[in-house]
C-alpha cells in the first residue's frame, strides 16, 4: 500500500492526525520521471552503445507506477457508517522511491528495535571509503561482504579487548550493519553504518549470556583501528587479484567490462560516485551549484573521528540501554530513503534544482543540474536485484546460537493483526512483520484502523481492484480520472531535453 512519505503536520488544535493520499504526480520528482524518462533510457543507450539493464528501467516505470490509483489499488469501508476509501498499490523498489523509502525506513528500524537489537548499549560505527574504493564496490557488490567480514574483526577484536578478555571464544559481540549507497547531492556513496552492541557476551557455567560493557575507544585507538582496517582490507584485496602491485605502485586491476550491462551501468557509476556528469556537452565536469549559506572555517576536529587517505571511520555516536526510542531515531536515520519529495524542485528554465540535507563546508546549499544529468544519478542509485543491504553479524547472526537468548523476546500476548490493519499479509506472514496501518499509528500517530468519517466504525479490506475495466468504472464513478498520468516520447538524443 501507498503511505506518504512526507510526516504530517498536527492540527494547532491538537486534533488527531488523519491520513491523506500522497499523490505522487503532483510532485517535481514524479513530473520529472513522467516527461524524461523515455528520453533518458533512449541517450543513455546511444551514448553507450549498450542497453540499459532491465532492473533499471523496471525500477522506472514501477515508480510511474507507484501510488497512482488508476494502475490499482484496495478498498476499504467502514462497517458502521458505509465510507469507502480507496488505497494505491506502491512499488516497493529500493533505488530512488521516497515514499517507498519512506515506509521502508520505519519498518526496518521497527523491526531493529523490537525484534533484533538486544537491550544493551549501542554504538554506531561509520566507515567511509575512498573514491577508487566505492568505485570497486559499486562495479563488484560481492566484495562488499569480504569487506564487511573484515571491519567487524577488526571491531570485534577491539571491543573483546576493551572488556578484558583476550579469545574470541571467551566472548562474543553482535552488530547490524546497513549499507548505505547514496550521499546527499544524490550521488553514488557506498559506505557502512555498524550498529555493534557496545561490548561482548559471555556465557557463564550455566550457559547463560552476561554481557560486558567496553569503554569507549580512545582518539589514538581509534586511530589505529582504521590503519589496521585499511592496511588488512589492501591485503585482501591484493589477495584476490583486485588490487595489483608493480614496480612498488599499487594500483586497481582493470574490472572486465566486456558485458552489456557493464558499459551502460559502469559509466553512470563512475560519474555518480565523482560527482561529474556521464554523458552529454558537459561530460566530465561537475555541475553547477547554489551556495546559500556562509562558508565554514576552522571546523574543530571531531571526537572520535580518524581520517586516514580518503578513510573515515566515526565511532561518537552511543545509545544508552534504556534509550530505545533514540535506538529507533538513529535506525530510522540509517536506512532512510536517498530522496525525499521536498528536495527535489524544478526551477523556470527546467532544471531541477536539488536541495542538500546539510549546507557544504563552502556554503553550497543546492546543486542545479538538468534532467538528463540528474537521472543518471537515479539510475546509478538503483541496486541490482537480489543485492543485501541488511547484513547481521555474531550474536545477532540469523543462526548464532546466542542469538535467542539475547534478542528481545516477544511479548506473551501478541497483538493479533486484523483486516482493520489495512493490510493483506500472506497466510504466514514474516514474524515481526509490521502492518502498514500499525506503522502509520506508531510513527505519525494516525489512526488508519478506525473510520475518519464517523470514527466508530472499522475500516476493511473489501477488494483489491486489478483489471483495468473495473479500475476506470470505480474511478469515473468517483470523479477521479481514470487514466494514468501521460508519458513523455522519447526524443532523439541530438535533441534538448534540459527543459
Amino acid at each position: 500500500m501507498h503511505a506518504n512519505g512526507r510526516q504530517p503536520q498536527r492540527a494547532p488544535d491538537r486534533a488527531p492526525l488523519r491520513y491523506e493520499r500522497h499523490r505522487p504526480e503532483q510532485t517535481a520528482l514524479y513530473r520529472l520521471m513522467q516527461q524524461h524518462a523515455a528520453s533518458f533510457i533512449a541517450h543513455t543507450e546511444a551514448s553507450t552503445g549498450s542497453e540499459l539493464p532491465r532492473f533499471i528501467k523496471d525500477e522506472f516505470d514501477a515508480f510511474l507506477e507507484c501510488g497512482i490509483l488508476a494502475h490499482g489499488f484496495l478498498r476499504l469501508r467502514c462497517g458502521e457508517c458505509g465510507h469507502d476509501k480507496l488505497l494505491a498499490f506502491s512499488c516497493k523498489r529500493r533505488g530512488f522511491c521516497p515514499s517507498c523509502g519512506a515506509r521502508r525506513m520505519s519498518q526496518t528500524a521497527a523491526h531493529l528495535v523490537d525484534h533484533v537489537i538486544p537491550h544493551v548499549p549501542v554504538r554506531q560505527w561509520v566507515l567511509s571509503l575512498p573514491i577508487p574504493m566505492r568505485v570497486l564496490l559499486a562495479v563488484q557488490p560481492e566484495l562488499v561482504t569480504p569487506v564487511l567480514h573484515v571491519v567487524q574483526r577488526v571491531v570485534m577484536r577491539h571491543l573483546l579487548e576493551a572488556a578484558g578478555l583476550k579469545a574470541a571464544d571467551e566472548g562474543q559481540g553482535g552488530a547490524v550493519t546497513l549499507i548505505q549507497r547514496f550521499g546527499s547531492a544524490a550521488n553514488l556513496n557506498i559506505h557502512l553504518h555498524c550498529l555493534v552492541l557496545d561490548g561482548v557476551y559471555r556465557c557463564g557455567a550455566d550457559g547463560v549470556p552476561d554481557f560486558i560493557e567496553a569503554g569507549a575507544p580512545a582518539d589514538e585507538e581509534l586511530h589505529a583501528l582504521l590503519q589496521t582496517i585499511i592496511a588488512r582490507l589492501m591485503k585482501m584485496l591484493t589477495r584476490r587479484g583486485v588490487l595489483v602491485e608493480d614496480m612498488g605502485q599499487t594500483y586497481l586491476a582493470g574490472p572486465d567490462a566486456d558485458g552489456e550491462e557493464a558499459r551502460a551501468v559502469r559509466p553512470l557509476q563512475a560519474a555518480a560516485i565523482a560527482y561529474r556528469i556521464a554523458f552529454g556537452p558537459r561530460a566530465g565536469q561537475k555541475v553547477l551549484t547554489l551556495r546559500g549559506a556562509m562558508p565554514r572555517e576552522g571546523e574543530a576536529r571531531q571526537p572520535l573521528c580518524a581520517d586516514i587517505d580518503g578513510f573515515s571511520l566515526h565511532a561518537a555516536v552511543r545509545v544508552e540501554a534504556h534509550d530505545r526510542k533514540r535506538l529507533e531515531q538513529l535506525c530510522r536515520y540509517i536506512s532512510r530513503p536517498a530522496l525525499s519529495d521536498e528536495r527535489v524542485q524544478l526551477n523556470a528554465a527546467g532544471q531541477v534544482e536539488l536541495k542538500l540535507k546539510t549546507p557544504w563546508r563552502d556554503g553550497t546549499t543546492h546543486l542545479v543540474m538538468t534532467p538528463l544529468v540528474f537521472m543518471q544519478r537515479l539510475a546509478a542509485l538503483v541496486p541490482r536485484p537480489r543485492l543485501h543491504l541488511i547484513r547481521f553479524h555474531g550474536v545477532l547472526a540469523p543462526n548464532a546460537k546466542l542469538r535467542p537468548l539475547v534478542v528481545p523476546q516477544e511479548p506473551a500476548e501478541t497483538e493479533q493483526s486484523t483486516e482493520a490493519e489495512c493490510e493483506i499479509e500472506p497466510a504466514q506472514a514474516r514474524p515481526g512483520r509490521i502492518s502498514w496501518a500499525r506503522l502509520l499509528k506508531r510513527v505519525f500517530d494516525i489512526d488508519m484502523q478506525h473510520c475518519p468519517n464517523c470514527g466508530a466504525g472499522e475500516l476493511k479490506i473489501i477488494a483489491a481492484i486489478l483489471e483495468r475495466p473495473v479500475i476506470e468504472r470505480i474511478l469515473a464513478h468517483l470523479g477521479l480520472d481514470p487514466q494514468p498520468p501521460p508519458r513523455g516520447r522519447a526524443l532523439e538524443p541530438g535533441q534538448d531535453f534540459a527543459t
